[in-house]
């Protein structure tokens, strides 16, 4: 493993001289970053062992070259930002080897080829994106149980997301991370990868074996998402956004413990946003913009730092803060508590009025009787003051009774003499 060409990100133009195929001693070729042209050379040899090509960020055209299937040790591809076209060679499940295949950016057709998941059993970064590959995601990825990155996005992509897909162990935990990591760490060093996530085309390098990311966004993907893609608890992004995915987002959405950024926007989600999106606890970025969505956003320490309305735009049924749709609970419960606060006020009045009323009640009755008990010569004027009118009404009374009386008497005797 002594040879080494490395010559990226000059000023380089031209063609690929076809020389490169007989340098059996080359192990490193980094031709990245210029401004080279025409068609990868077909001329590769089995005599060769290199680890690493990349040829990626030039304005190479052509096909995939065949003879790249002759290099069974090639454990690192970049072809990525160029304009290749055509599919995937057969040829290539030879290179049982490959941790990073990127062929994204270019303009590669046809479908994803379904000996991928059978070949590349060690592969880490699948990345496809922006090419216009076709057809349904094979079934055969899940295989790749030490993928950590996989990238699809932007392409012509149609059907379901697979429910195997929570069978990307590499996704899954931390630990997986580890056991995957190869014993070359030095060539991790030396790999970048371009990976979108936060809503933006972030370059990794030196910490790349550590990046968790699966971008299926900006395709024609349909069905609901699978409850089976919340066991990949290490992904520290997730963007399904711009497909025609339906139904709810995952009840256990909140199982992604590790997630950092989440993309589900521009679907045909509906329904209520999962409770359990608040434990995502490192998550920085969030857009579930332009869905179905209703009910009240839930709250959560975390999702509390997401103050920007756009998160949520084109959900006309979604309610609570960020957004000025207040919750018709949160309306009931504003009158309810007027209202309450009104009873205890009114409560609170009657009490003091009858208060007063009864405190003016005992003092009045108090004075009244005190006064009588305490002073001798109050009590008789009082009860000469009582017995007096009352004596007056009794003798007025006989003598108004009498009257009638003897008034009623003349008239009975009268009557009396005249019948008779």
């Amino acid at each position: 493993m002594s040879g080494y060409l490395l010559l990226g990100n000059n000023l380089i133009s031209g063609l690929i001289p076809n020389s490169l195929c007989k340098m059996d001693s080359l192990y490193s070729l980094d031709l990245s970053g210029n401004m080279l042209v025409g068609e990868i050379p077909n001329c590769w040899s089995v005599t060769q062992r290199p680890g690493v090509i990349n040829l990626a960020s030039n304005t190479l055209s052509g096909v995939i070259p065949n003879s790249l299937g002759n290099l069974p040790t090639l454990a690192w591809l970049h072809l990525n930002n160029n304009s290749l076209h055509g599919g995937f060679p057969s040829s290539l499940r030879n290179l049982n080897q490959l941790l990073i295949l990127d062929v994204g950016e270019n303009h590669l057709s046809g479908i994803i080829p379904s000996w991928m998941g059978n070949t590349f059993s060690s592969m880490q970064i699948l990345r496809l994106r922006q090419n216009r590959l076709n057809g349904t995601i094979p079934l055969q990825l899940c295989q790749l149980s030490a993928l950590q990155i996989l990238d699809l996005s932007n392409n012509n992509l149609m059907g379901p997301i697979p429910h195997c897909i929570g069978n990307l162990t590499g996704m899954v935990s931390k630990k997986n991370i580890s056991v995957n990591q190869p014993t070359r760490s030095v060539e991790w060093y030396e790999q970048d990868v371009r990976v979108v996530m936060k809503g933006r085309e972030l370059e990794y390098t030196r910490n790349l074996n550590f990046v968790v990311n699966l971008d299926l966004s900006n395709n024609n993907l349909i069905g609901t998402i699978p409850e089976e893609i919340t066991s990949l608890g290490a992904l520290l992004g997730l963007n399904l956004s711009h497909n025609r995915l339906s139904g709810h987002i995952p009840k256990r959405i909140g199982d992604m413990k590790s997630l950092e950024s989440l993309d589900l926007s521009h679907d045909q989600l509906f329904g209520a946003i999962s409770e359990s999106i608040t434990s995502l606890t490192w998550l920085s970025h969030l857009n579930l913009s332009y869905n179905n969505l209703s009910g009240p956003i839930p709250k959560g320490t975390q999702l509390s730092t997401f103050d920007d309305p756009f998160i949520y735009a084109g959900n006309p049924l979604l309610c609570g803060p960020p957004l000025q749709n207040m919750c018709f609970d949160d309306h009931l419960k504003g009158g309810n508590e007027d209202e309450e606060k009104d009873d205890k006020e009114d409560k609170v009045e009657k009490l003091w009025f009858y208060s007063v009323i009864a405190l003016g009640y005992f003092i009045g009755f108090w004075a009244v009787t005190g006064s009588l008990l305490l002073q001798r010569g109050w009590r008789v004027a009082y009860f000469q003051f009582v017995d007096e009118p009352t004596h007056r009404i009794n003798v007025s009374l006989a003598i108004h009774l009498a009257n009638f009386k003897e008034s009623l008497t003349g008239i009975l005797k009268k009557l009396r003499d005249t019948l008779w």
